[in-house]
């Protein structure tokens, strides 16, 4: 294509040399589960974030899941999230057995609405799981209020924000605690699957390490019933080597944006909540013929997604959990008219230029045929 939507193959060149290094370090160690990367890698996680633990795990859903479960959080509990989000958030209550209580977002910067999840607080609700979609922050100043005067347990899902602030504080240290992916179309992502929950409750901490592993307290000693969910160590290398150029690459994203909102017309583009820092994982835009743009885009070689097209509630695999169409009116929009265009680290910024260019110009045409 012309403009790819994503292409993670410059930012493995900015890197190869020290990728290739901490790669060969953990080949000649011998040693690649539970190891000295792991550590270190979690150690350096957890000062990014001003935080005392990380915890590494196997993937971004486990790490929501393990936070649940070290809660206790299970059967006959309920777990508000929203809908408009990667299933996973929802797979990982579930896998708990606690149920998922869906609510709807906010329609300017697509997260929880606080009010929503205020209002569907039940006797059983003992977590709130807002995610921070698109790099963007959630209401964490309305979220943790609620959470804290209805003694609610508030776990943020930061899959899509790594190193994104509200008030200056990092996502992730708002609340008990932070489940972080590392897939690799992550702002922070590995050469495979992983994740990590960050927190600064010294029990939770030493709880989670013992669940990921079976539940040892020790070699061959179960304490607890557990799971099996351990980031390796080539991962934790590739993302310590990563980590240290996390907010170089949030800049970027963040002038990739700032260059798409100052050239772009005729569509709805991305606002920034106030007092955040948005790291742009995507760039979601908005327009009520989202399908024609996209037709018109992939005849122009440029590449787009929709994250996410059909919310939770409408999937079929959820559809016992009795949301009828309707019951989430902005996300149900929401989902008929965004599109993602192209950003990632080593976009050139002419190819931002282009891009634009052809939205604009179909745009304009549109809005003719619409006047007509």
């Amino acid at each position: 294509m012309k403009v790819p939507f994503n292409n993670l193959k410059p930012l493995h060149a900015l890197l190869a040399d020290e990728l290739e290094a901490a790669v060969q370090r953990v080949l000649a160690s011998g040693w690649f589960i539970l190891g000295p990367e792991l550590e270190a890698f979690e150690q350096a996680f957890a000062d990014y974030h001003g935080v005392a633990h990380a915890i590494g795990v196997a993937n971004g859903t486990d790490a929501i899941e393990l936070a649940l479960r070290v809660a206790d959080i299970g059967r006959g509990d309920e777990v508000i999230t929203v809908a408009h989000t990667a299933v996973a958030t929802v797979c990982a209550i579930e896998q708990t057995g606690a149920r998922p209580v869906l609510v709807d977002i906010d329609p300017t910067t697509y997260t929880m609405n606080p009010a929503a999840a205020e209002a569907a607080i039940t006797p059983r609700t003992k977590a709130i799981i807002p995610v921070h979609l698109y790099g963007q922050p959630a209401d964490l100043d309305a979220l943790t209020d609620i959470a804290a005067r209805h003694n609610l347990l508030l776990i943020e899902d930061c899959a899509q924000a790594h190193g994104a602030k509200l008030n200056d504080k990092r996502v992730g240290t708002m609340g008990t605690m932070g489940a972080f992916s590392f897939y690799p179309t992550k702002n922070l992502g590995a050469y495979g699957d992983g994740g990590a929950i960050i927190t600064n409750d010294s029990q939770l901490a030493e709880r989670l390490r013992r669940l990921r592993t079976y539940g040892q307290s020790s070699r061959y000693i179960h304490a607890e019933r557990g799971i099996n969910s351990r980031l390796d160590e080539m991962q934790a290398a590739i993302l310590a080597v990563k980590l240290a150029h996390l907010d170089e690459h949030n800049s970027e994203r963040r002038e990739l944006a700032r260059l798409y909102n100052e050239t772009l017309s005729g569509v709805t583009i991305p606002v920034e909540r106030a007092n955040a820092y948005h790291v742009y994982h995507l760039y979601v835009v908005r327009h009520r013929q989202r399908d024609e743009l996209m037709l018109a885009m992939q005849k122009q070689g440029i590449g787009t997604l929709v994250h996410y097209p059909v919310p939770v509630h409408y999937q079929q695999a959820y559809a016992d959990l009795g949301y009828p169409a309707g019951s989430l009116p902005e996300t149900e929009k929401a989902a008929a008219e965004i599109v993602s265009l192209p950003l990632y680290v080593g976009l050139p910024p002419s190819d931002v230029e282009t891009v634009a260019r052809a939205v604009n110009e179909w745009t304009n045409v549109t809005e003719v045929g619409f006047e007509e």
